[in-house]
């Protein structure tokens, strides 16, 4: 297994265990994270996302799957079975995360999971509208233009494709 293959499974392995400084340590100090709840997190709102997330977690359930990597990037399948600790309803998210590497640590992170699949499982038939997301052809003026993202997410059948939300992100 090449150490950056090794090197995710043990972000992983962690998650599992719900050991937030571990993951953190996998991390390069410049870590990039993105995913299209919290957005971008750099650095330190990065690792202070997973200790929240790791601390919140009751039932969480986490499993990785084709897990590979080379000397630059690497990528895994990895799913997350939890209760949403705001309303209490099950999530079952499906996530393609790619990675690069610098220092033989993890230097970008990207999580990719369709966002309005998740928001009506964690917050219920009108999720993405309470989750504060929803086309940028249907946003009111009051979208601040910085709220605007292109996103990636995938689709039902598994494509990915670019939509332009309007998403105030969640605070850590």
């Amino acid at each position: 297994m090449h150490p950056h293959a090794q090197l995710i499974q043990d972000f992983y392995t962690r998650f599992q265990r719900r050991d937030a400084a571990g993951m953190v340590a996998c991390y390069h100090p410049e870590v990039v994270f993105f995913d299209p709840v919290f957005m971008r997190l750099e650095g330190a709102r990065a690792g202070a996302m997973w200790q929240m997330l790791c601390g919140r977690a009751k039932d969480l359930e986490i499993s990785v799957t084709n897990v590979r990597a080379d000397d630059e990037t690497g990528a895994a399948h990895w799913e997350a079975i939890y209760t949403f600790s705001k309303t209490g309803r099950q999530v079952h998210n499906r996530i393609e995360a790619t990675f690069e590497f610098k220092d033989s640590q993890i230097i970008r992170h990207t999580d990719v999971f369709d966002l309005s699949k998740w928001a009506a499982m964690a917050l219920g038939p009108t999720g993405f509208s309470e989750a504060r997301g929803r086309p940028a052809a249907d946003c009111p003026g009051s979208c601040s233009p910085r709220n605007v993202r292109l996103g990636r997410f995938s689709g039902l059948g598994g494509d990915v494709r670019a939509v332009k939300v309007c998403f105030t992100p969640l605070r850590v």
